[in-house]
């Protein structure tokens, strides 16, 4: 039996979804329920060595999603529920070669999507404003911009880039700019490649962040970046606080020059008496860009897909990395 066989054959499967509301579950497999639990002390529900497929729990603290795999020795798939998979990958060090590391790819679009644009318009049309005077029971009119004719820049134009324009499309905006790693061009017209921002920032009015976090991408919207923004234009995070830096931003804010909307800060959770909670001009919302009643659907289908194909030994999908190989 070659050392692939026999890690194969290990059939426990933790969840991270309780099994029993799962339909379409492959047979031959062990599958046992663990999320860690309210507080995170949960029992493990087995040995973690026998353990071939590993779910990691959604919302949850990274000590918790991260703490059973150093015990996980015989484990083939590591398949996170989330886009991002940036606080996972320090921790595979220890896992034998070829291992699957798998995103949620397909599973976070609508929702975060849906806020990304929520955040654009709220902001956009002064929203948290009427909130604040509705708390003070006060008629508070005024003019405000709109999406509608507006040049939008989409950094980051992955699955959840190309859902966002699917919705801004609608909003009648003027034009959609899309940024990638590396340029090419897709049926809606061409991805510019993030060597071409210093050019492309001054033409945006919105500019909708989703990028995954990266070492590249750490700090990537910094003070040139801001500084290359035109005057009022706004700026949306939807992928990890750690992309934008925060004192720059503050710096931008505070001078009235840009606004914000921001799903996600660095640092996270955000801090009580923190300043960026009162800069003006930012719409601040707590990192709910994937938790909506859309995500327990689409994470069901993932995990039944990505579970038949591991049974029958079939392609996973979305891949991010596999350990052992090269670069890895």
């Amino acid at each position: 039996m070659t050392d692939d066989t026999a890690r194969h054959s290990v059939q426990d499967v933790w969840l991270s979804i309780p099994p029993e509301e799962i339909e379409g579950l492959p047979e031959g497999l062990n599958y046992l329920f663990w999320d860690g639990g309210p507080d995170g002390t949960q029992p493990y529900p087995g040995d973690p060595a026998r353990c071939g497929v590993y779910v990691v729990p959604y919302m949850k603290a990274q000590e918790v999603r991260v703490g059973p795999l150093a015990g996980m020795t015989g484990v083939r798939l590591v398949q996170t529920l989330t886009a991002g998979v940036d606080d996972v990958v320090p921790h595979l060090d220890g896992l034998p070669p070829g291992v699957n590391l798998c995103n949620a790819r397909g599973v976070h679009e609508t929702s975060t999507a849906e806020l990304a644009l929520t955040l654009t318009l709220a902001s956009l049309r002064g929203i948290p404003g009427f909130v604040r005077a509705q708390d003070r029971q006060e008629w508070q009119g005024g003019f405000h911009p709109a999406l509608a004719d507006r040049t939008v820049l989409i950094l980051g134009y992955g699955a959840i880039g190309a859902a966002i324009e699917d919705r801004l499309v609608p909003f009648e905006v003027a034009r959609v700019v899309r940024v990638a790693r590396a340029g090419r061009t897709t049926e809606r017209g061409p991805v510019h490649s993030i060597e071409e921002l210093p050019e492309l920032l001054p033409v945006a009015d919105v500019v909708i962040v989703v990028t995954p976090l990266t070492q590249s991408t750490r700090r990537l919207v910094n003070e040139p970046f801001l500084a290359r923004m035109k005057d009022g234009a706004l700026l949306v995070n939807v992928a990890r606080g750690a992309v934008v830096d925060t004192k720059a931003l503050l710096a931008e804010l505070e001078s009235g020059r840009l606004t914000a909307a921001l799903d996600v800060t660095d640092p996270e959770p955000l801090p009580a008496g923190h300043p960026l909670w009162s800069a003006p001009g930012v719409l601040i919302s707590p990192h709910v860009g994937g938790p909506s009643s859309a995500f327990l659907p689409r994470a069901k289908r993932l995990l039944v897909d990505q579970l038949v194909r591991y049974v029958n030994r079939e392609p996973l999908r979305n891949v991010i990395l596999t350990t052992g190989a090269a670069g890895v």
